[in-house]
Parts: structure tokens; sequence; C-alpha cells
């Protein structure tokens, strides 16, 4: 039995069309879903109370440049990956130099430059001096004899009699705490991958219609 093939139109020409047409289909996969993960991502941050800023370091960007191809690749980062890579993994946190690390309370308030103070700037911003007080059971402590003002912050007290005085816990010693696991970036970063097939057909059917 023989079997014989016509070939409508040119062979060459339909195959080339064929390429172009994965070519572009692949490219605006995988832009897509570089772009649709650093949404994922973004969102994560932000619904875990990490705030619109650092949300905004998540980028995506997508290679070649200017032309489709069939090998298009897509890169999701962080402009701040140890920050993102923390909320992400939940480390456990130890002092550098092996004593303690300090945890500044509600009575302490917050750095000059933002974020948390520490104790030294604590003693040069209010005059007061601190005091270890060690503890068994719990984080042992830095405290200050002070009053606590309107904002709840330890302050100098100005009685000359020591009215109002009191013992302020300023800072908590730990030797190491647990970072909690607020962020799961694998979550998406699968979803993002598993989705990509669909998107490469979903476009190669559009490109042909159009």
């Amino acid at each position: 039995m023989k079997l014989g093939v016509n070939i409508v139109g040119d062979i060459a020409r339909i195959m080339d069309a064929e390429v172009k047409a994965g070519e572009k289909a692949v490219t605006t996969a995988m832009r897509d879903a570089g772009t649709g993960l650093k949404s994922a991502w973004r969102a994560q941050i932000t619904d875990a109370g990490l705030g619109a800023r650092l949300a905004r370091t998540i980028r995506s960007d997508a290679w070649p440049k200017g032309r489709p191809s069939l090998n298009a690749a897509a890169l999701v980062w962080s402009k701040a990956p140890v920050i993102i890579g923390a909320h992400d993994t939940g480390p456990l946190i130890r002092s550098k130099n092996g004593f303690w690390l300090t945890i500044p309370t509600a009575a302490a308030g917050k750095s000059i430059r933002g974020g948390r103070i520490t104790p030294l700037e604590w003693e040069r911003r209010t005059g007061l001096r601190l005091r270890f007080v060690y503890r068994r059971t719990g984080p042992s402590l830095l405290v200050a004899e002070g009053r606590l003002n309107t904002k709840g912050r330890a302050v100098a007290s100005r009685s000359k009699t020591g009215r109002g005085l009191t013992t302020v816990p300023i800072f908590l010693l730990v030797p190491q705490v647990r970072l909690p696991k607020r962020l799961d970036l694998a979550r998406d970063a699968e979803r993002a991958r598993d989705a990509v097939p669909g998107l490469i057909v979903a476009n190669w059917v559009e490109g042909r219609r159009s």
C-alpha cells in the first residue's frame, strides 16, 4: 500500500509562519508570567502588613529585548533581597557578638533616623543611664529610672523630690529570636511556572487568528 501526501501551499512559508507564531507566543507568555508573578509577590507583601514600599522592591524583566524568541525568559527579583528573604524563610537571628539582642519596648521610642533605637542612642538622647537587670525566667532587661510622659515614652524626671520616678523597662534582652515566616514566595512562583505552558498555547492560538 502506498501513501501519498499533497502539500497545499508553500511549505517553507508555512513553517516559517509557525516558527514566528511560536516565538511570539513564548515571548508573550514569559512576559505575562513574569508580570503576574511580580504582582502576586507584591500583593503577598502588602497583605502581610510589610508595606507598599517594600512591595515596590519587587521587579520583573523579560529577555531578549526588542525581538521574539523561542528561548524567551523572565526574571522576578527584589531590590531588598535580604529583607524579603528573611520574611520568606523565618530565620533564627542571634547577636553578632554572642551576647544579647536588644529589643526596644514602647517606652524606648523610635530612632531619630527611623526604625529601632539602640541603647547608646537612647542614653545620649535622654541623658539617662540604663541598668542591667538579669532574670532567670523571661528576657533580661535594660531599665532606667525616670517617668513616662503622655506618649508613654521614658524621660528624665523633673521632680527634685523624686515624685513620679519609676523603674521603666527600656529594652528586652534575648540571646536569639526567630523571625516569623510571613511570606511564601515559592507558592506563587510554582503557580506562575505551571501556568506557562497554557499561556504559550493560548497565545499561539490567538496569534493564528490575528
